[in-house]
């Protein structure tokens, strides 16, 4: 499998090396030169830096249906 280097340095990987790697538009990748001077990728598990936002399990998940006025009134004691 041959490919040409880009102008601005850049490669398209082969869809078989995708396919074998399971690699998506998106998908991070790492590359090392082995001992041998052969080109190693590596497909990157996402980072801890990419987790959900830790508000996102919570959101949207109250169950009172609480009315504007009411909810005001709660908050700024006023009963």
């Amino acid at each position: 499998m041959a490919t040409t280097l880009a102008s601005k340095g850049q490669v398209t990987i082969p869809k078989q090396i995708c396919d074998a790697l399971n690699l998506s538009p998106g998908s991070a990748v790492e590359f090392a030169v082995n001992n041998e001077g052969e080109v190693v990728i590596h497909k990157v598990d996402a980072p801890a830096s990419c987790k959900p936002d830790r508000y996102e399990a919570a959101r949207g998940k109250a169950d009172v249906k609480w009315r504007t006025d009411d909810l005001m009134t709660l908050l700024r004691g006023e009963a």
